[in-house]
């Protein structure tokens, strides 16, 4: 298949790139990162260095790439701490990236139609937590377009596939939260990138609608959507831990 990837110069997107590649798939990868693309030209990718979240980056990226099977939305950035402390320019760029510039390109595939769509996502766009109110916002977002593009694009034959990992054990966590409080509180649920990647691989090609990791967050978020103050108040400790 030939596949176009985001957010491939680290975490999960990184690892997925690899996977990719070691099954020989014809991987198209983008990031910011001039070092971690150079690594994946290096193994056989495509590699296209570009700022998303700019309308002239987005405009040579497409006239570079050829007619894809897959395209992948990795690209992702957040921030935890007080809503309240946050800048205008934190909150912007999680908008931008995560939303906005998803969304841009996810027409763009559409226009084309590209076979399948898929949306790396989080636990977060299901219940969200304290110290990271926009980052779950915008993953909020993400299900929302997820799940209207599944709808509008049925009639297409495009498939629109979601994956929602919870906390992985990535640098992502480490830029997010100087404190390291939060990596801390979900050490026991950490998942791999390794992991989100191989869940990520076994969806190509298949009529997949929604992928939840680890399971059982999949059925926590399940039970938030019937009795969210039920699970607000049981979680509470956990919520809210400094």
């Amino acid at each position: 298949m030939k596949i176009f990837l985001t957010g491939a110069t680290s975490g999960v997107g990184m690892a997925l790139a690899q996977q990719l590649l070691a099954a020989q798939h014809t991987l198209y990868a983008t990031g910011r990162s001039g070092v971690a693309l150079r690594s994946l030209e290096a193994q056989g990718a495509h590699v296209l260095a570009a700022d998303l979240t700019e309308a002239a980056a987005r405009e040579r990226l497409y006239a570079a790439l050829p007619a894809v099977d897959v395209a992948i939305f990795c690209a992702g950035v957040g921030r935890f701490e007080a809503f309240v402390d946050q800048s205008d320019d934190t909150i912007a760029e999680m908008i931008n990236v995560n939303v906005t510039a998803t969304a841009q390109l996810a027409r763009h595939f559409a226009k084309q139609q590209t076979k399948q769509l898929i949306f790396i996502g989080s636990q977060a766009g299901k219940v969200a937590t304290p110290k990271a109110v926009v980052y779950a916002a915008t993953k909020h977002a993400i299900v929302g377009l997820a799940n209207g593009l599944r709808l509008e694009l049925a009639p297409l034959g495009i498939t629109v596939t979601a994956i929602h990992p919870g906390p992985i054990d990535t640098p992502f966590l480490t830029k997010a939260d100087d404190t390291n409080s939060y990596r801390q509180s979900v050490r026991r649920v950490l998942l791999s990138p390794e992991r989100v990647a191989r869940e990520v691989v076994k969806t190509l090609g298949k009529p997949t609608r929604e992928v939840n990791l680890p399971r059982i967050m999949g059925l926590t978020s399940k039970l938030y959507a019937l009795c969210p103050s039920v699970v607000e108040r049981l979680g509470k400790s956990f919520f809210y831990k400094k």
